[in-house]
């Protein structure tokens, strides 16, 4: 057995590809070397000596290895010293530091080529972590779950980082192995058999990838190239990618790989590309533009969604390239979800203090976006956001939940926890059912009662500064920065602290967990069926404030039978009066009927009697109801209750709701 340093076809410019009939190709970037070589540890062509791998130009060794094979178990010598993982591999099997396995994807056998791809007009996201989202903590056991989601009718998966970190347990953003999905959740055949019955089943399934920074334990990519890490830039977890210094063609080579090999060899629909404002790029073409032409690029003629976090809320991100953008899909909105948490909970310390949670925000968003667009946010002290104009609302994702906020709090409660049920009922309504793209967390859908907490497992002495690192942030919460609650707020790094956090999916067919399920099935049905909310060309929408506490939204379709109105009070019961929003007029010779109300009883709630009376408008709260017009043939009701001869009840001739 030897080395052939023939030219071969590979499927990525580093790694370990098998090459049929030749061996397993092998090519690393290790500019910083004079020499490397790969050591075959088990499997198929152990047992020799070390072998070389050919200098090449650029900082690259490589060759064609062999005897090795699918199976085989391998690390590399640099300069005799070693022996290291490849920092490309394709899994690794005992974690971080241990040999890398060469992996063949050609032996999966995918059985979605009729998938047609994601379905950026028609996008409601469930982000998941793979090892909480069920009690086993496996990809078999997620597959088994999709069903429930198909069910649910969500269209897009949003898994959290699923790239190998040290430990038994964590959320993945301290990712170090970005080729090599955890093999804490199984092998990647199980990886590819959950993504291929997700398409199956019509759902899309897309990565958040980490680019900004790489984890603090495990990371063997300095000793591969010092220059790995920028010496220009740094971030909030450390130093970052170097993707505009000396040596930024080999970062900028290994990423961008990173970003086609997903959705090349895992058949992934998309990516989301976590907190953009820390991936420093002073190019003249940033890596996340680039990286989002090679994405799309990966998929040919099959559409991906790509999404970023970006805290300051740089609209360009969501711009294309020719209008000065970096050519992504959609961008999440968290001015949503602060002015959510404002008026549900009432609290308004930290991040949440520019924000009211009243009426008039839920109204600017449903308008123009974000809320922020470069005005001062005092708690910053500094400018925020840029314009959003012209950005389809279907481009910025809105949640009332997601990995990070709830886990931002003493005991990661979902919000329910800390709402009013009605009022999260209406405010739910508000997410499902508004322009821009929802997006939920696992669980949510049914009022889970795990929490969401913080979780790792790194070794002393970093398991004592993960720990305090953490009290010290939740620590701009005043309550978190009393000691009495620090005292309280879980060990990232005991067991428990995960365990605690795994869904329990026997309690989502009881009681008040049913109904709240049964709450976000028919919102998203509702949205996804209605003529008018589910329009391919979405129609004009306007809204407008009638309290602090409650607004309407207003859908104009094509046709009067065709709009919708879509009534949210978060506060008390009122009468607006004068009832003077023109927004509140049904079409000529059509009134309003009731189509949808968060007060159903099957939901948990009171009922509805009707919105508009002969006497006036009489809206209930707290509460979320959609209106519908159908032909004027009676008049209303009167606030009393005495009707006219038909009833007020909407019917499917009257409104195809």
């Amino acid at each position: 057995m030897g080395i052939l340093a023939e030219p071969v076809e590979r499927r990525l410019p580093i790694g370990a590809d098998v090459i049929r009939g030749r061996g397993v190709h092998m090519r690393v970037w290790a500019p910083d070397h004079r020499s490397v070589e790969v050591v075959l540890e088990a499997g198929p062509g152990a047992g020799s000596r070390p072998r070389p791998l050919a200098s090449e130009a650029g900082g690259y060794f490589a060759a064609c290895v062999d005897g090795a094979a699918a199976g085989t178990l391998y690390r590399f010598l640099l300069d005799g010293r070693g022996p290291f993982p490849d920092p490309a591999s394709r899994f690794q099997p005992d974690g971080p530091l241990g040999p890398s396995e060469v992996i063949d994807p050609a032996t999966f056998d995918w059985s979605d080529a009729a998938w047609p791809g994601v379905d950026r007009r028609d996008v409601v996201l469930y982000e998941l972590h793979a090892g909480t989202f069920t009690p086993q903590g496996t990809w078999a056991a997620a597959r088994d779950r999709l069903p429930d989601l198909a069910d649910l009718g969500i269209t897009v998966i949003e898994l959290m980082p699923i790239s190998d970190f040290a430990g038994r347990r964590g959320w993945g953003y301290d990712g170090v192995n970005l080729f090599a999905p955890s093999r804490l959740y199984g092998r990647p055949e199980e990886m590819r058999a959950f993504i291929d019955h997700a398409h199956a089943l019509g759902i899309a399934v897309i990565l958040d990838v980490v680019y900004n920074h790489l984890g603090p334990d495990g990371n063997v990519l300095p000793d591969y190239a010092t220059r790995f890490l920028s010496r220009r830039h740094v971030t909030d977890w450390g130093a970052c990618p170097n993707f505009d210094d000396d040596g930024r063609d080999g970062v900028r080579t290994f990423v961008l790989a990173n970003a086609e090999y997903w959705i090349r060899e895992f058949h992934l629909d998309g990516l989301r590309l976590d907190a953009t404002q820390d991936i420093h790029d002073e190019s003249t073409v940033h890596i996340i533009a680039e990286l989002a032409e090679r994405a799309r690029g990966a998929a040919g003629p099959r559409p991906v969604l790509l999404v970023a976090e970006n805290e300051p809320q740089d609209a360009r991100l969501a711009r294309p390239r020719d209008d000065g953008g970096f050519g992504l899909d959609a961008l999440w909105n968290d001015d949503f979800h602060h002015a959510a948490i404002v008026a549900l909970t009432g609290r308004r310390h930290a991040y949440y203090s520019d924000y009211s949670g009243t009426a008039r925000e839920f109204v600017a968003l449903a308008m123009r976006g974000f809320l922020y667009q470069g005005q001062v946010y005092p708690w910053q002290g500094k400018r925020r956001g840029s314009p959003a104009r012209g950005l389809d609302a279907r481009a910025l994702v809105c949640y009332l939940e997601n990995h990070d906020q709830i886990a931002n709090s003493e005991r990661g409660e979902r919000l329910h926890r800390l709402a009013s049920p009605a009022a999260h009922r209406a405010l739910t309504a508000a997410l499902l059912l508004g322009p821009a793209s929802p997006l939920l967390f696992m669980g949510q859908e049914w009022n889970a009662s795990a929490p969401f907490l913080f979780f790792s497992d790194h070794r002393p002495p970093l398991r004592e500064q993960v720990r305090s690192g953490r009290i010290e942030f939740l620590s701009q919460f005043p309550t978190m920065a009393l000691p009495e609650v620090q005292a309280r707020i879980p060990d990232p790094s005991e067991a428990e602290t995960f365990t605690r956090c795994r869904l329990d999916w026997s309690e989502r067919e009881r009681g008040p967990h049913a109904e709240a399920l049964a709450l976000h099935r028919d919102l998203i049905r509702l949205r996804r069926t209605d003529p008018t909310l589910s329009a391919a060309e979405p129609p004009s929408i306007d809204a407008a404030v009638l309290s602090d506490h409650c607004w309407v939204i207003r859908w104009f379709g094509h046709g009067a039978a065709q709009d919708r109105l879509l009534v949210v009070n978060l506060g008390t019961e009122f009468q607006p009066s004068p009832p003077s929003e023109p927004l509140l007029a049904p079409p000529p010779a059509h009134r309003w009927v009731g189509a949808w109300s968060s007060e159903d009883p099957q939901y948990g709630g009171r009922g509805t009697p009707p919105l508009e009376t002969t006497d006036g408008w009489d809206v209930p709260g707290p509460a979320a109801v959609l209106l519908a017009p159908a032909a004027a043939t009676a008049a209303p009701a009167n606030r009393a209750g005495t009707r006219a001869p038909r009833d007020t009840t909407i019917t499917p001739q009257e409104a195809s709701c």
